[in-house]
């Protein structure tokens, strides 16, 4: 054993504490685009708050159906009346935040029939926002960095499927295709368990709320939340990432207190490798209680 020092010692235990640290380091994800109150787009990311922003959401595709975008008080896609958006898009990306479409929602009228269905959504999403060509653009002419699945119906199949077909235009244009996905946190998702399983996704943001079982409370404390947390940081995905409501109204149960979050809850899920922060629904209850104001600093 070779000899030791103790200021080498010191050097050392210094340096692994600061890639500890480093390791647990987080970042905040937010959904935007379900409430005309919320602001702009651009001042959500002018906030410094977020590191990524989905747009909320394209609620009609797929089995046939003309696409659908609904952003339900900020404009109207319909009239193409989202296209201004694009300036929006651009000025979060000249800060460094990744903007994703997120597709599907609570409610909605979306699902797959099959795999040439899955790949001709892909096209679709490819085509209209992000890297392709399209005269109809929604979001006019800004790219967006990828496709987030809040997939809560529709059924379990062939989302693998959409996933493995969006991921090959990455190699079609100038910047990689971003998957995100929003399972709920009993563990497997039933939707999306499968398209999880492919290993193709960057960022998955797990809802640990409306689920009594797997999330937080302050009467049950954090062991049903650390076991199901324990079960989705050891998929194969880039970032897993903590999701919960930015107000008791946000969700109708899982609402975490920010003192208890930093006090209960983040020391449990820091501790994984695959930790990448939390996510909030939605930018308009953040607003609200400027939950993330307050916890940005300790996330």
């Amino acid at each position: 054993m070779a000899k030791s020092f103790p200021g080498m010692l010191l050097v050392t235990a210094l340096a692994l504490a600061g890639l500890a640290v480093g390791a647990r380091a987080g970042d905040i994800a937010i959904y935007w685009g379900q409430n005309g109150n919320e602001g702009t787009l651009a001042e959500t990311c002018a906030t410094g708050n977020y590191k990524f922003v989905n747009v909320a959401f394209l609620t009609t595709f797929g089995k046939g159906q003309t696409p659908v975008l609904n952003l339900a008080g900020h404009c109207n896609p319909a009239t193409n009346g989202c296209t201004g958006v694009a300036a929006d898009i651009k000025s979060c990306q000249s800060r460094g935040i990744k903007v994703l479409l997120s597709i599907g929602g609570g409610v909605g009228s979306y699902g797959l029939s099959s795999p040439a269905d899955a790949r001709q959504v892909a096209a679709y999403l490819w085509n209209n926002y992000l890297g392709g060509a399209s005269g109809s653009r929604p979001l006019g002419d800004a790219v967006l960095d990828g496709i987030d699945f809040d997939i809560e119906s529709g059924g379990s199949l062939y989302w693998d499927d959409l996933a493995r077909s969006l991921k090959s235009y990455s190699r079609r244009g100038r910047r990689p295709v971003y998957l995100a996905a929003a399972p709920q946190c009993p563990f497997p998702d039933a939707s999306l368990g499968t398209a999880l399983s492919t290993g193709l996704f960057d960022y998955v943001w797990v809802q640990f709320y409306n689920n009594p079982p797997c999330q937080y409370s302050a009467s049950a404390g954090v062991g049903g939340l650390s076991r199901a947390w324990a079960q989705w940081a050891s998929i194969r995905a880039g970032r897993v990432f903590l999701g919960l409501p930015a107000a008791p109204q946000a969700a109708g149960s899982g609402f975490v207190p920010t003192s208890d979050l930093v006090s209960q809850v983040l020391p449990v899920v820091r501790n994984s490798t695959k930790y990448g922060g939390i996510m909030l629904w939605s930018r308009f209850y953040d607003g609200l209680t400027g939950y993330s104001d307050a916890v940005k600093s300790q996330v």
